[in-house]
């Protein structure tokens, strides 16, 4: 009321009274006092459990991490998802502790994150010394996976309605398409527009912008996020739940973002996402078979609109997959060294993890950021990655959990033609996806594709478990007859 509005007027007034004294800088007084206006207008809209999450996905998707940050001298980088990320995991614990129906839900994976939990923290303290070193390090990584489970178990707890689902499956799906966009434009024109941001949102200051090599005849776009690879990754992971949001709207535009994510995946360049992009497409195979084989036509038109939107890349891809010499021998090449091949760091590495074969080195204290704390090289795998810091408690805990997902989100799938079953088969083929990918990158360094992984365990934790309750009719087909079963129930009031 009243007391509110004069609250933000003087707050306002004072905020901007700093600036103009010099005691804040003028973009981060004006970012506050615009999100001050619009939580103070729209709380009540905002104030939502799904809206907040979905908050959280807009700007994981289209603020870049690590390449912004808030203006203001702080001991540390203050990111906008930080910000939020800890708002909402921050508003659930409090409300756990003073709302009696606000409750921790079971995700059905718990054997898996609770082995998990028990692996990185026996890999920490079977390696005092190593982890001593590199303190700093293994304490970010911590609370990054702090924060990872516990806005798993958040998501899992709060969204507990298909439209929710829906909503935060839209998100993803229309935001992954308008990056694809900027995607082709930035492949095109060598124009990046997220490396634009702080011109359009007050308070966001540029740090530092990633290094990309180029491949080909083609720039690599990277957009939104952190690397070519992880672009892609994300973008592959999103086509399945267009193809699902495309059965049960029956709506032809999310067909259409299918094809424009497809070309953003190629705009890349990146040999990952077009391997979990055929992953994507034997998971559908198998629960899906004959729905699959006819959509498989599609690819010729999508190859031709790669070749006529981005020209030359199809070239750069195949150079890529049938390099001089053979992808085989292009991987075995500068073992030991900086960019070292995949297959060349596979020999080195699993002589490396012999000496700790049980709880590894030590999670997070592979550093690999150039600079005098560097003890180790980058590996493109992170499951070698993850096989060298845990150990193979943590190698067995990854590999239960991802397996875990996809094998009851299929089996489900495989016997269930409704649009649930549907939405299962689209989340086993994104998880498994995710899980070929960690094969040829170091997944979880990029913090979008990793976020996203989480967000849609939760949502599978959910849909597992019978949380995902339906409250909206679904969309009936014209050519839809009843039952027999179905014209001789009963109608009437108590009838459900």
């Amino acid at each position: 009321g009243r007391a509110a509005a004069l609250v933000l007027a003087v707050g306002g007034f004072l905020l901007l009274t700093a600036s103009a004294l010099g005691l804040m800088e003028p973009q981060l007084a004006a970012g506050l006092v615009v999100m001050a206006t619009i939580g103070a207008v729209g709380y009540r809209w905002i104030l939502t459990w799904h809206r907040l999450v979905a908050l959280l996905v807009l700007v994981i998707l289209f603020i870049p991490i690590r390449r912004y940050g808030f203006v203001g001298d702080l001991p540390f980088q203050l990111e906008p998802y930080r910000v939020l990320v800890g708002l909402v995991i921050g508003a659930w614990v409090a409300s756990l502790l003073a709302d009696p129906e606000t409750r921790v839900h079971k995700s059905g994976f718990e054997g898996p994150m609770a082995l998990l939990v028990v692996a990185v923290l026996a890999s920490v303290v079977a390696n005092p010394g190593r982890v001593g070193d590199t303190s700093s390090y293994v304490t970010k990584d911590l609370m990054f996976l702090a924060s990872f489970l516990l806005l798993f178990y958040a998501i899992v707890s709060v969204i507990r309605d298909r439209g929710a689902i829906d909503l935060l499956l839209k998100l993803l799906v229309s935001g992954g398409a308008a990056i694809a966009v900027f995607t082709v434009i930035e492949a095109r024109t060598g124009y990046n527009v997220f490396n634009h941001l702080e011109s359009w949102i007050p308070g966001l200051q540029l740090v530092e912008l990633p290094e990309v090599p180029g491949r080909g005849v083609r720039l690599r776009s990277y957009a939104s996020s952190q690397h070519p690879i992880a672009l892609s990754a994300v973008l592959v992971i999103m086509m399945p739940l267009a193809i699902y949001l495309a059965h049960r709207t029956r709506n032809k535009l999310w067909l259409l973002m299918i094809a424009v994510l497809f070309v953003g995946v190629a705009s890349t360049n990146s040999r990952t996402g077009l391997m979990m992009l055929a992953v994507v497409g034997l998971v559908f195979l198998w629960l899906r078979p004959a729905e699959t084989r006819r959509l498989w036509p599609a690819l010729v038109p999508g190859f031709v609109a790669v070749q006529l939107l981005v020209p030359g890349t199809l070239g750069s891809i195949k150079e890529s997959f049938f390099p001089e010499g053979g992808l085989i021998g292009e991987q075995q090449q500068f073992a030991g060294w900086e960019g070292s091949g995949r297959l060349a760091d596979l020999g080195p590495s699993l002589e490396e993890w012999s000496y700790q074969p049980l709880f590894g080195q030590g999670y997070g204290t592979r550093i690999t950021d150039p600079g005098p704390d560097q003890n180790a090289l980058i590996l493109d795998d992170q499951w070698l990655l993850t096989l060298l810091e845990t150990g193979a408690l943590g190698f067995v805990a990854w590999a239960w959990l991802l397996s875990a997902l996809v094998r009851r989100l299929g089996r489900d799938a495989k016997r269930d033609m409704s649009d649930r079953g549907w939405l299962k088969a689209a989340l086993a083929a994104s998880i498994a996806a995710f899980g070929a990918g960690m094969l040829t990158y170091d997944t979880f360094s990029f913090i979008q594709v990793t976020f996203v992984f989480f967000v849609l365990a939760a949502i599978a934790g959910v849909v597992m478990q019978g949380g995902d309750t339906d409250r909206s009719p679904l969309p009936v087909r014209r050519d839809a007859r009843p039952s027999t079963a179905a014209a001789a129930a009963p109608t009437g009031a108590g009838a459900r």
